[in-house]
C-alpha cells in the first residue's frame, strides 16, 4: 500500500540524489497523523462544547484524583503554558461553571482550582469520545503492533519529556 509520504519520498530522491532522506519517511507520516489526531480531537472535543485547551486543563484536574484540585502552579506543569495563560484559562473555565476557585488551607496567600461537578462529567464525556476517534484512527494495527508503535515512539519523545527547565 503506497501513502502520500511514499510519493514524496520518491519525488525528493529523484530531484535530490544527493540527500538521504530517510527521515521523511518515518517524521512525514508522524507529522501527517498528529494532523489528523488534532482533527479527531477538535471533532471529540467540540462534541461536548470545549476547546482543546479547555480539555487540557479539566483533564489535569480529573487526573489529579478526588477532590480534583491542583494549585494553579501544578496546572502550569502540566499543560506548559505561562502564568498569565493560566489566569485567563482558569477564569474562562469558571465562568462557564466548569472549575472553581478555592482558598488553599497550607497556604493563606494561595488557592486551589477545583473541577466542578459539571467540569467532571464534560471531562469524562470528551475523554470517552476522543478514546473512540484515537481507537478508529488505530484500528489497522494489531494489540501487538500498536505496543510496538508506542515503544518505539516512547523511544523517541522521552528525551523530549525528560529535558530539565
Amino acid at each position: 500500500m503506497e501513502d502520500e509520504v511514499d510519493r514524496l519520498v520518491a519525488a525528493w530522491r529523484r530531484e535530490r540524489p544527493d540527500l538521504d532522506v530517510e527521515p521523511l519517511e518515518v517524521l512525514s507520516r508522524v507529522s501527517r497523523l498528529a494532523r489528523h489526531l488534532d482533527r479527531a480531537r477538535r471533532l471529540a472535543f467540540a462534541e461536548h462544547s470545549l476547546e482543546p485547551w479547555e480539555f487540557d486543563v479539566l483533564t489535569s484536574l480529573r487526573r489529579a484524583g478526588a477532590p480534583y484540585q491542583l494549585s494553579p502552579g501544578q496546572l502550569l506543569t502540566q499543560t506548559l503554558v505561562t502564568s498569565g495563560t493560566m489566569t485567563n484559562r482558569i477564569d474562562r473555565l469558571a465562568k462557564k461553571g466548569l472549575v472553581e476557585r478555592l482558598p488553599d488551607p497550607s497556604d493563606r496567600r494561595g488557592v486551589l482550582v477545583r473541577l466542578t461537578p459539571e467540569g467532571r462529567d464534560r471531562a469524562d464525556q470528551a475523554l470517552a469520545g476522543l478514546l473512540d476517534q484515537e481507537r478508529a484512527i488505530l484500528a489497522e494495527l494489531s494489540r501487538a503492533q500498536r505496543a510496538e508503535l508506542a515503544a518505539l515512539l516512547r523511544q523517541l519523545t522521552a528525551p523530549f519529556d525528560n529535558i530539565p527547565t
